[in-house]
């Protein structure tokens, strides 16, 4: 039987087949790598910049609240008047209209004047130094702990970790101690320990925030648990007990039974409209 066709013949026909197939299939892959593309950046947008949840865990129960974006994330301790504001409802009072309050959560140890403990910084401005004392009475001493500060960026590190980088934050709150770091529960928890408190505390990964408030009283080693374990945080800080304050507008939750400090607030001001520039007639 005569051959129907020679090698380089046959090589010529899957070339051909090959650039029709590759025709053929070009353009809908193309279309679906480029809705792909769009879903996904869809997606991004669509991820709320503020949102919050409970969580039931056999921990206890928590609120969490998960911050992407820092631009209208503050910390606030006075007034105008240079009054500590110490409650949710004085900052709310202090708005502007067309601003409105998300999230509000108590930000740190405070002395009996409700000035900061340690570092606090405000709008650029140091309002108290970074405290590098390491022994003595009180949660904030025991060891290591930490910073939680912002820009357009968010960092938690350890007191010696802040001390020894070179950033400028915008915003800056020192509490301690810190709960996880690098994803170990701090050495000084006893897993066992009666010591339990209303806890709230802060955890960053990825560039996200999480900050949360036990509902029930919880020790320090099973509140590191939860940002350990649930959460994932790499890295975790203690913020206070026993006065822990939170106000979400998203689950109507308002707890304030005490007068705080500083405050972290997350105030929504996109209703603000610029006032519209006055015609000059010319």
């Amino acid at each position: 039987m005569a051959e129907l066709y020679n090698d380089e013949q046959g090589t010529d026909a899957m070339k051909k087949l090959g650039q029709y197939f590759a025709r053929v299939t070009a353009k809908p892959l193309l279309k679906l790598l480029i809705l792909l593309g769009a879903c996904s950046a869809n997606w991004a947008q669509a991820q709320p910049k503020i949102y919050s949840w409970q969580l039931k865990h056999r921990l206890g129960d928590f609120d969490v609240t998960e911050i992407r974006s820092m631009a209208q994330l503050k910390l606030v301790l006075k007034n105008t008047a240079q009054q500590p504001y110490r409650y949710f409802t004085a900052l709310q009072d202090d708005l502007q209209p067309c601003q409105q309050l998300e999230f509000a959560m108590n930000a740190g140890m405070f002395h009996a004047d409700y000035a900061p403990v340690g570092l606090y910084i405000e709008e650029g401005k140091r309002v108290s130094q970074l405290n590098t004392q390491t022994q003595g009475w009180g949660n904030f001493l025991i060891q290591p702990n930490g910073v939680l500060a912002w820009d357009k960026q968010p960092l938690l590190m350890t007191t010696q970790q802040y001390q020894q980088a070179n950033v400028q934050p915008k915003y800056a709150t020192q509490s301690g101690p810190m709960l996880v770091i690098d994803g170990k529960i701090n050495p000084n928890f006893i897993p066992d320990s009666d010591s339990r408190k209303i806890r709230n505390g802060v955890g960053l990964k990825d560039s996200t925030l999480y900050f949360v408030i036990s509902q029930q009283p919880i020790n320090f080693y099973d509140f590191a648990r939860l940002f350990q374990q649930q959460l994932k945080t790499p890295n975790a800080l203690y913020l206070d007990g026993s006065v822990s304050s939170v106000y979400i507008a998203a689950l109507k939750r308002h707890r304030q039974y005490r007068a705080v400090g500083p405050m972290l607030a997350y105030i929504d001001d996109s209703a603000c409209a610029t006032e519209p520039e006055k015609s000059t007639g010319q």
